[in-house]
This record gives C-alpha cells, sequence and structure tokens, in this order.
C-alpha cells in the first residue's frame, strides 16, 4: 500500500528537537532523574549560571509502525547524557569557542542514530547568538547574531496607477507611511581560523551596527536612504538590500556572508542570500 504521504522515493522528513540545558558552575551533574519544568531546561538552573540550547537535526524515512522519523525522547536522553557533561567541560575551561563547542558536539552526536542520520547541530547561547554546522557544511561553522531597528516606509510603485498600488500593497501604501520594529539576522559561514574562531564577535558586531542598524534605525526607508530610492522597501528588497550592503565588509579570509533574514513582524520574513 503507498504511504499516504507519497511514494518514499520522493519523500524526505527532517526532524529538528531543541535541547534546553542549564549549567550550574561548580555543582556535579545533574541530570539524573527527570525534568519538573522541561520546557524551561533541563538540568534546571539554579540561580546564576550558563544556559544553552542545542538543537538537533535529523533526516530520513518514517517507522512504518510509529510513524516517528525517530521518538524525540532519545534525542532528550541522547543529548542530555552525552553533551551536559562536556559542556561543563567547556564551560569550566572558559576559553572554549562556539565554533569548537558546536563541531564537538557535531562529532558527538554525528553517529549512532540507526535509521535517520544527523544533518545538523545548532548551539545556541542566547536567543540572539548561536553556532551551527551541517553535514553538508562540516567543519565549516555558521555564526548568526541578531539585531533591530525601527523605521517606516511606504510600498508604492510609481509605474503602477493609484489603484493598482492600493489593490496590491492595501493598508501598506498609506501615502504617509507606516512603521515596524525590524528583526536582522546575520550569518557568516567559514572555517575557525588559527584563533578557533570564524569571526570575532564584537568585530561582527561592530559592522553590521555600523553598517546597517545605525543608518536603517527610526529612518523613513522611502525618503532618507538612497538605496530604496529606486527600490521598493518590501521586506524580500530589504534583505537583499542589507545583505549587499554587508557582503564585502563581511568576507574576511576563509569567512562569508551566507545569509541575511529580516522578520517585519513576527509572522512575516524574508531570508536573502546570493
Amino acid at each position: 500500500m503507498t504511504p499516504p504521504h507519497g511514494p518514499p522515493s520522493k519523500r524526505m522528513f527532517r526532524l529538528t528537537r531543541e535541547v534546553r540545558i542549564g549549567i550550574n558552575p561548580d555543582r556535579p551533574d545533574e541530570s539524573a532523574g527527570g525534568p519538573t519544568n522541561s520546557y524551561a531546561g533541563f538540568p534546571s538552573l539554579r540561580g546564576l549560571g550558563h544556559f544553552f540550547t542545542i538543537q538537533v537535526t535529523l533526516a530520513g524515512e518514517l517507522d512504518a509502525r510509529s510513524s516517528y522519523l525517530l521518538n524525540i525522547k532519545e534525542v532528550d536522553r541522547r543529548v542530555r547524557e552525552q553533551c551536559v557533561p562536556l559542556l561543563e567541560t567547556f564551560v569550566k575551561a572558559r576559553n572554549t569557542t562556539g565554533e569548537a563547542a558546536v563541531r564537538a558536539l557535531y562529532d558527538l552526536l554525528r553517529d549512532g542514530w540507526g535509521r535517520p542520520r544527523l544533518t545538523g547541530v545548532r548551539l545556541g547561547a542566547s536567543p540572539f547568538l548561536a553556532w551551527a554546522t551541517t553535514a553538508e557544511d562540516y567543519p565549516v561553522v555558521r555564526l548568526s547574531q541578531k539585531f533591530e531597528f525601527s523605521a517606516t516606509h511606504r510600498l508604492h510603485n510609481p509605474a503602477m496607477s493609484e489603484d493598482e498600488n492600493r489593490s496590491t500593497y492595501g493598508k501598506c501604501n498609506n501615502p504617509h507611511g507606516h512603521g515596524h520594529n525590524y528583526e536582522v539576522q546575520v550569518t557568516v559561514a567559514g572555517a575557525p581560523g588559527p584563533d578557533g574562531v570564524v569571526m570575532e564577535v564584537p568585530a561582527f558586531e561592530r559592522i553590521v551596527a555600523q553598517t546597517v542598524i545605525d543608518r536603517f534605525d527610526h529612518k523613513n526607508l522611502n525618503a532618507e536612504l538612497p538605496e530604496f530610492r529606486d527600490v521598493i522597501p518590501s521586506v524580500e528588497n530589504i534583505a537583499m538590500v542589507i545583505y549587499r550592503l554587508l557582503k564585502p565588509k563581511l568576507t574576511r579570509g576563509d569567512a562569508r556572508l551566507a545569509s541575511v533574514t529580516v522578520w517585519e513582524t513576527p509572522k512575516t520574513w524574508c531570508e536573502y542570500t546570493e
């Protein structure tokens, strides 16, 4: 009987599970037992410590009996058993880079999943800063950081009639414009250099701030930024413009700009790469 989701040869399932972990300095491993609040992470933070997220992505076919790619309890168990002690070692060492840590986690988790295969690991140090590597990229690491700016814009194409503009853009065609609190995620990729990093985070942040955030924040994009004089500032074009502004400045050694993602609202965003 043909499976309900189409023939197996044309299907690919990718399952991502995020495991949240608290590392409490100067305390023994606390991963024994079970979580009392698995949403907030386990082991739980018991005060000031270190909080990490580990996203594991697996790919393959579903099990015919369970319809699981893999039971997520197995992902949780293995990540906590194997990765918590490793992260504790890194925290105590105080000199491990995020790039080295995510590659070590990938190596640790690479094999032993049975039917599925590991396709990627992402280590989050905060809601805004993360390192990731994939089966296709390895040993390349992707460093991602989030930024924000507020700006106004108007979606209007002078080549279209007023009625066409109103029909196409709706409220976004308001002659007086409207505003958004934009979020921008910038991702660079490369093999870590002799210093163990793809790019120093403070330098990375400084380049993005000076090149984009300082120029875009609290501006009318149509009127004040020359990049949008002849370009409609849709979220798609904003992502493209930011990418092209950053590309020459974030190409250093083996590091390169991989992508720019712009959130116009929590429900609407666009990733751009070239």
